[in-house]
């Protein structure tokens, strides 16, 4: 199977950028039909081995990388995803995998010996990882998205804010579990795309002054530790 690269910018903003953003992107694109009133909440578990060696990696800036994670939205566990983000050369590739919230939790306590017979190759590779790199649930990383969608191009427009860290808490499926602001986060506008993007686009995300570079989440939430 050949794997698709698709483009991204990151951009970290003012709030007052974003709501010219989010006036612009109103006007020429859709809203993802999944969110609640234009948004939804975000919530990830962030794995790594013994060594950070994910984090290391995206703070050295090596060219190809990798990250595991756990996600679900709205705090709503009827759907989760285990997600394997890879990168290189400046363009990016997501791998994804169905999960129970039973099996979630398994993995959240360690109990892996079921996972190599789960059907799902990602599923296996994170045992690997698991069994032979020592990798673990490392932190919880939460945040609320804005999306836009412009199909031409598969354009996805997201503006994300109010980044919380759950420190070294990997309890992710319990609502209540406590995050906190992890520490002075920018808003960040992200912009994701396949072979082109229409100028539409390209006009409405361009501000004066602002550059593409790059910011990792998972890096922002491990700023304590």
């Amino acid at each position: 199977m050949k794997i698709r690269y698709r483009h991204e910018w990151k951009h970290e903003i003012s709030c007052s950028d974003m709501i010219a953003i989010r006036q612009r992107m109103s006007a020429v694109a859709r809203s993802d039909p999944h969110t609640i009133d234009g948004k939804y909440l975000i919530r990830s578990l962030y794995f790594d081995n013994l060594s950070d060696k994910a984090l290391r990696e995206k703070i050295d800036g090596v060219n190809c990388r990798e990250k595991f994670r756990i996600r679900y939205y709205n705090l709503d566990p009827s759907v989760i995803h285990l997600e394997k983000k890879s990168k290189k050369n400046g363009l990016g590739t997501k791998y994804s995998a169905p999960l129970t919230k039973e099996e979630a939790q398994r993995i959240v306590e360690g109990n892996i010996d079921w996972m190599p017979e789960s059907g799902h190759t990602l599923i296996q590779e994170l045992y690997s990882r698991m069994h032979d790199q020592g990798m673990r649930p490392k932190t919880i990383v939460d945040y609320t998205r804005e999306p836009f969608i412009f199909d031409a191009g598969n354009v996805r427009v997201t503006l994300d804010y109010d980044i919380r860290t759950g420190l070294h808490s990997i309890d992710f499926l319990n609502p209540d579990c406590i995050t906190i602001p992890a520490g002075d986060a920018p808003i960040i506008l992200e912009v994701k795309w396949d072979d082109f993007l229409p100028a539409i686009i390209r006009d409405a995300v361009q501000l004066p002054g602002i550059q593409s570079r790059a910011f990792s989440k998972y890096a922002q939430c491990r700023i304590y530790g």
